[in-house]
């Protein structure tokens, strides 16, 4: 039985996620504030992270800044008010998994959720991918090409790890949005584009092929 934990200091939505999660087979734990999640979250090996980002002593973007800097790397989905762009993108580049915004239907958070979880199973023991002399490790989530180590924003690791988990494969933007993303549909905007241009100036600039009107491909 997975382990759920609930950062959410709205007690009306954090008893509403509880019974949810836990009517659909989950072990939640509901905390209410950022030192409660931080302590929770390091210390108690949980499966995954449903947080808020308005937080009492301390907010949640502080919470996954410090879980991730202790080397935590618990699935986090992002459940907030807060839906501007720059929100979006500090809450995934700051290492969380997935990103909704409130008002928000429960059917989907729970497919978000089980996504997730199925993500982190597939790993299972291989803690390294490679191709040629380009290799990503998932514990620390850095890459390492030509000898050299290579930082990694949350988002750019994920689209890596997708790429060398599909070597020689032409993977279409609409794939990319759905596996790194969970979009389902195309937002209309080149944030995929945006995200290998980031790792080909990181990796060099022939590790990703683009396969006109298709898509990318590795190499």
């Amino acid at each position: 039985m997975s382990r759920i934990l609930i950062v959410e200091d709205e007690p009306n939505i954090s008893s509403f996620l509880e019974k949810g999660l836990r009517a659909n087979g989950f072990t939640p734990t509901v905390v209410a504030d950022g030192e409660s999640a931080l302590a929770h979250a390091v210390g108690l090996g949980f499966d995954l992270v449903v947080l808020d980002i308005g937080l009492p002593r301390g907010d949640g973007f502080a919470v996954l800044r410090a879980m991730r800097q202790a080397r935590v790397d618990t699935p986090v989905v992002i459940l907030t008010a807060r839906d501007t762009t720059r929100d979006t993108l500090t809450g995934l580049e700051g290492g969380a998994d997935d990103y909704m915004t409130k008002p928000f239907e429960f059917a989907e958070l729970l497919a978000r959720i089980r996504l997730r979880l199925r993500d982190r199973e597939r790993v299972g023991e291989l803690t390294t991918l490679q191709l040629g002399d380009l290799a990503l490790d998932l514990r620390t989530r850095q890459a390492r090409v030509d000898g050299r180590t290579v930082d990694l924003t949350a988002r750019e690791f994920v689209l890596l790890e997708m790429f060398l988990r599909h070597p020689g494969q032409v993977l279409s933007r609409e794939q990319i949005l759905s596996q790194v993303w969970g979009y389902d549909f195309d937002p209309g905007s080149n944030i995929v584009d945006v995200y290998v241009r980031a790792l080909r100036r990181k990796l060099g600039a022939e590790c990703i092929t683009t396969v006109r009107g298709m898509g990318y491909r590795l190499p």
